[in-house]
């Protein structure tokens, strides 16, 4: 048996040629197979899909069509996040410049972990992701997997510079990383503030600042996974100034915003935070991972340094080579930043905001087809481009039904949300192609699918 070529090297363009064809053609057919924004008939019958076209994962032998076979199966059985009905969660179709970006990341296969690994990799992630922290009028940003993975380096940071006896405050509508993180950090529980309309409750952060103890870090949300929600940040801000809190502001959702001058505005007092959580595999169209955390003072980045005499050691660092095992948890990294910057650099930051303009108002069209409509019942008019809605005189157990029956159908793809003790749908448009028609047929789809 031959050996199998490489990605990179001289002749790795001669090997991948070919194979992007086999790709390219598999995510068509199998794209075609499924015939819809999701597979139809729900975990079982997917499964049995796989479960036919794998039949061994580890075959004594290889198959040369392995890579046509199983690109065929997983495009089949994906949630196509391209289709206008599929709008359930935070998870956009990416790009094609960024996803031809991330092919030259995997030929090259780059890790962030020392200079010699990734020279230009390194130069080219300071940059950018300077860039986005001073878009959001912070100093320095560390490239992350995502909200997640930024939310805990902030909680971390927060901890090395406060102290073990950090207490962070957070609102009823925080995502569930930040408590997940205080318990990972074995910080104490904590503090939970009303969010009564969807959003944190100033006097009540006032009360709760007041009474409590310590040094404290106060995290805001700047777009709410359930409905896309803004915290008040101004009035958050100025509590935390008269109280001495640290400010933590997580804006995975809302920090796309940012692009646009029309949409910008919503962010007012994101620059008074002490870290802000960006996440473009959201509001920027990357393939995931593509998260941020940005820092308005890099002096809290010394609490990550770490030496390892292989990857840093103290005369290479002397010599001039950077040293980038402070910055991140992580040894080995994916440059990410490459199809960031290549996006940035194609579209700009206009035409990075055109794109958020279209599902905004997108979630706007959506929102009137639906308040005009006398069979459904409409949250409110949307704040990004989350739009909540529920059938007129449903019970909670019809809506979860609806939900369901078309996930089994493999029709469409809608969300779910628990906001004033009821149990609402929820379409999240993040296809910039989405058209007025496309609105109009999942409004339709879910009128026929509702119980008359």
């Amino acid at each position: 048996m031959s050996t199998p070529p490489l990605a990179s090297g001289p002749d790795g363009h001669q090997a991948l040629r070919p194979l992007l064809d086999t790709v390219l053609d598999a995510l068509r057919d199998g794209g075609r197979a499924r015939g819809g924004p999701l597979p139809a008939g729900g975990p079982p019958a997917v499964a049995a899909r796989l479960t036919d076209a794998v039949k061994d994962v580890l075959p004594d032998h290889g198959d040369p069509d392995a890579l046509r076979t199983l690109v065929h199966a997983l495009a089949e059985g994906a949630a196509d996040p391209a289709d206008p009905l599929c709008a359930a969660h935070l998870h956009c179709p990416p790009l094609a410049v960024a996803t031809a970006a991330d092919l030259a990341v995997s030929v090259l296969n780059p890790s962030l972990d020392s200079w010699d690994q990734a020279p230009a990799a390194s130069e080219l992630e300071a940059r950018v992701s300077r860039a986005l922290a001073r878009l959001a009028g912070l100093t320095d940003a560390l490239v992350t997997t995502g909200g997640t993975e930024a939310n805990q380096l902030a909680l971390l940071l927060a901890r090395e510079t406060h102290g073990a006896g950090l207490r962070l405050v957070h609102g009823a509508n925080a995502h569930h990383s930040l408590p997940r993180a205080a318990w990972l950090l074995g910080l104490p529980d904590p503090v939970v503030v009303p969010a009564p309309a969807g959003t944190l409750d100033p006097a009540a952060l006032d009360e709760a600042l007041t009474e409590l103890h310590g040094p404290l870090l106060v995290a805001a949300t700047a777009g709410t996974t359930d409905a896309g929600l803004i915290d008040p940040l101004p009035e958050i801000a100025g509590l935390c100034t008269a109280h001495g809190a640290r400010l933590h502001i997580d804006a995975a959702y809302g920090g796309g915003l940012l692009f646009s001058d029309r949409h910008r505005t919503a962010l007012a007092g994101l620059d008074a935070a002490h870290t802000v959580t960006l996440d473009l595999h959201k509001l920027g169209w990357q393939p995931v991972a593509a998260g941020l955390l940005a820092v308005q003072d890099p002096h809290d980045l010394t609490a990550l340094h770490q030496r390892a005499d292989y990857l840093n050691a103290d005369d290479d660092t002397d010599a001039g080579l950077p040293d980038l095992l402070g910055r991140s948890l992580r040894t080995t990294r994916r440059p990410d930043i490459l199809k960031i910057a290549v996006t940035l650099g194609t579209l700009g930051r206009t035409g990075l905001g055109a794109l958020v303009d279209h599902v905004c108002a997108h979630a706007a069209e959506l929102a009137e087809l639906l308040d005009a409509h006398p069979r459904f019942e409409l949250y409110d008019r949307p704040t990004i481009s989350t739009v909540l809605f529920r059938p007129t005189d449903a019970t909670d157990t019809t809506v979860a039904g609806i939900r369901r029956q078309l996930l089994h159908q493999g029709r469409a793809v809608l969300g779910r949300a628990h906001l004033d003790g009821r149990l609402w749908l929820k379409a999240t448009l993040l296809n910039p192609h989405t058209r007025p028609d496309d609105l109009t047929a999942l409004v339709d789809l879910v009128e026929g699918t509702t119980p008359r």
